[in-house]
C-alpha cells in the first residue's frame, strides 16, 4: 500500500494569534496539480519564491490543530521552518527517496529511517 500521508514536528513550530504554539503536522504526497496550479498565481508570477508558499500550503494538510493549513500560515513559519518542510517536500516527493527523517516521541532525538526493506536506522547528525 502506498503510503500518501506522512507525520512531521517542526524545529520551531508555528505560533498562532493567541500565543499557542503548533509543531505536529501532516504531509500529504503531491499532486501535479498542486504543482502546476500555483504557476498561474499573480503572486508567484511576481516573485518566484512564492511557488514554495502556495505549494506547501496545499500539501501540508494538518499542523497542530490548525486543518487546513492556509497560506497566511506558511507565510507566518519561521525561516528553519520553512526550510524542514522544503526538505520533507523534496523526499517524500522525490521518485526513489527512501530516507524519511523523524524524531522519537520519547526523547527527542531526530533520526533518518530508511524505508526500504531491511534499511538502517541512521543518526540524523550523522550528516543526514
Amino acid at each position: 500500500m502506498l503510503q500518501t500521508e506522512f507525520p512531521f514536528t517542526l524545529p520551531c513550530g508555528y505560533v498562532d494569534a493567541r500565543g499557542n504554539l503548533h509543531r505536529q503536522g501532516t504531509m500529504r504526497l503531491a499532486t501535479a496539480l498542486d504543482e502546476i496550479e500555483p504557476l498561474q498565481d499573480a503572486r508567484v508570477r511576481a516573485n518566484e519564491a512564492y511557488l514554495t508558499i502556495l505549494v506547501l500550503s496545499r500539501v501540508v494538510t494538518r499542523l497542530g490543530d490548525l486543518h487546513p493549513v492556509d497560506v497566511r500560515v506558511i507565510e507566518g513559519l519561521f525561516s528553519a521552518d520553512l526550510a524542514y518542510l522544503q526538505r520533507l517536500y523534496v523526499q517524500i516527493n522525490e521518485v526513489g527517496t527512501t530516507l524519511f527523517e523523524t524524531q522519537c516521541p520519547r526523547c527527542g532525538l531526530r533520526f533518518s529511517l530508511d524505508l526500504t526493506e531491511g534499511g538502517d536506522i541512521n543518526d540524523a547528525s550523522a550528516g543526514l
